[in-house]
């Protein structure tokens, strides 16, 4: 057996139970324990798990444990680019948005049209690379200075400052988990902090986060759900381990879910990137900007425009 699939049935064991012993995994793989603790090594160093005396666990295991960048966008890809799809349902010509640090908010920038003379201030340097790709000048973009963390944002008192100056319509908010007690948390007490002042600076919030995030609870508080204006997760919200009173409860907790549709062959727990399951659309919506509408007036075929919604006490 390969020492990459050795690795990939590691993680799904993993995934399945939360944790691993490397004895366990050596009867399993019917390999050395030695073998199986280099497995662990490699993994570790991809941020994929944690080594831990005797075995390993899940990185979100840990409330104050931050993937890097690397590890996080390899995981539930065909939902992050479903979720970040739905997203632009938000958008309207003219728009100022803040948009945080995550790989979510990475795909959503990735996807973010052209012609809608958007400008877009963020503390993501993979986002702001996003846009800058494009390498058109469709979209203004302000980078917020600070100092990096391992998920390539920038955070601190110097953000923290620039938020201060600033007024966004509408803030895309990557998390780390969502729960109807914690409300949305992130594992590092300074991207926290600049999560809360993106808020404070936006008219609305939009939360974007996957449903394997639902129940996971970071070290820092961010807001209750309760300040969501709008949660955009996917379908799978009411399948996992809290079943469909998850999706309830949540509508009752932030002023509008949005669900984006996974296709089946990217379920279950797909995160393999496209060489199958979702797709982006080959051209994105267009809208017209003169006279500005309220709201896009064309969009993609089966979805309508939506409104996002500040939250209840935000």
């Amino acid at each position: 057996m390969l020492a990459t699939q050795r690795q990939h049935l590691i993680l799904q064991e993993l995934d399945a139970e939360g944790t691993v012993r490397v004895a366990a995994l050596a009867d399993l793989l019917r390999v050395s324990e030695m073998t199986v603790r280099r497995d662990i090594d490699a993994l570790d160093a991809e941020g994929l798990l944690l080594r831990v005396h005797g075995g390993a666990t899940r990185p979100a295991a840990f409330s104050a444990v931050e993937p890097g960048f690397g590890a996080k966008s390899a995981r539930e890809a065909d939902a992050k680019r479903a979720i970040a799809a739905e997203a632009l349902m938000l958008l309207r010509p003219g728009m100022t948005l803040l948009v945080s640090g995550g790989t979510t908010t990475h795909e959503l920038a990735r996807l973010l049209p052209r012609d809608l003379g958007l400008t877009v201030a963020t503390n993501s340097l993979m986002a702001a690379s996003a846009l800058a790709a494009a390498g058109d000048g469709g979209i203004r973009t302000v980078v917020l200075g600070g100092q990096r963390t391992p998920s390539e944002a920038l955070v601190g008192p110097v953000t923290v400052h620039a938020l201060d100056n600033l007024h966004a319509d509408l803030c895309f908010m990557g998390v780390h988990g969502f729960d109807p007690t914690a409300g949305i948390t992130s594992p590092n007490l300074l991207e926290s902090e600049v999560s809360a002042a993106m808020i404070a600076a936006s008219d609305q919030l939009a939360v974007l986060a996957d449903a394997t995030k639902y129940g996971t609870m970071g070290l820092a508080g961010i807001a209750p759900l309760s300040a969501v204006g709008t949660l955009i997760t996917d379908d799978r919200i009411s399948t996992g381990p809290a079943g469909p009173a998850a999706e309830e409860l949540l509508r009752q907790s932030v002023g509008e879910l949005r669900l984006a549709h996974i296709p089946p062959a990217s379920q279950p727990g797909s995160s393999s990137g496209r060489s199958h399951g979702w797709e982006p659309p080959e051209v994105l919506p267009s809208w017209d900007h003169d006279p500005l509408p309220d709201r896009p007036t064309s969009l993609p075929d089966g979805q309508t425009p939506a409104t996002a919604f500040k939250g209840n006490d935000a």
